[in-house]
């Protein structure tokens, strides 16, 4: 049976850094203020509606997969992420699956600026995907400031960021997290080009019959702004160079 939703996180600090030999104090400001970005929040509880059957949602297997995606700076792309988040319906199951399609035709049209990825998969049983899904998300939440989201209908834009265009911006990255009843189709590993797109396909094999909950991220979302190379590699030092 599956578990009631508890409530929405709690908004964390921006990046936090932890610095390496060579850097220094400006270019940690410097990281939190580029930090200081948007994201796109788009998530429903999937999981409120799911199969019911008291006792049986321990013995159900589900899975929760992220994908990051760092891609060359694109106004298009950019603009159509922001489209994609303020038309897509956050309070039914098939308006999740189909924000994780959107979504990811989009980042498919962008194959040849991809640049940096990681893909992570959790399966466990349904009445513990929650608190992994959950656990993701606000992970990531506190990689930013929230300037725009999108949550269960409701649109929130901070009216009083004021964007920052850095003259060595070059990427943006986009982050999908989701989850499932049941298995995502396997991806290659070490990710390179073609595990993301297969990541990518995985993703979107999801439908209204088995989306759990999804949640859609990127950064940078005010038109003209970009990461730079240094601040997209100290803020998410796990990503894979493709």
């Amino acid at each position: 049976y599956p578990p009631s939703a508890p409530g929405y996180p709690s908004t964390r600090p921006p990046v936090f850094v932890t610095p390496g030999a060579g850097y220094n104090f400006d270019l940690i400001a410097l990281v939190f203020i580029v930090g200081i970005v948007v994201v796109s929040l788009s998530m429903v509880r999937g999981l409120q509606r799911a199969a019911t059957g008291a006792g049986a949602g321990s013995e159900l297997e589900s899975t929760v997969a992220r994908l990051r995606l760092a891609t060359l700076y694109s106004p298009q792309l950019q603009a159509s992420l922001r489209h994609n988040a303020e038309v897509a319906d956050t309070e039914s199951v098939r308006g999740l699956a189909d924000l994780i399609d959107n979504t990811a035709v989009l980042l498919l049209r962008e194959q040849a600026g991809w640049r940096y990825g990681m893909y992570e998969v959790w399966m466990g049983s349904l009445d513990k995907a929650e608190g992994q899904f959950d656990a993701w998300m606000t992970e990531t939440r506190s990689e930013f400031v929230e300037t725009y989201r999108h949550f269960e209908g409701k649109e929130v834009v901070q009216g009083a960021y004021q964007p920052r265009a850095e003259p060595d911006g070059r990427y943006l990255l986009v982050t999908l997290l989701l989850a499932v009843r049941g298995s995502l189709p396997p991806v290659a590993t070490p990710l390179r080009r073609e595990g993301v797109r297969q990541a990518l396909m995985a993703l979107a094999s999801s439908s209204p019959t088995n989306t759990l909950a999804a949640y859609v991220a990127w950064t940078p979302e005010s038109e003209g702004e970009a990461l730079t190379e240094q601040d997209l590699l100290l803020g998410w030092p796990k990503l894979e160079l493709l």
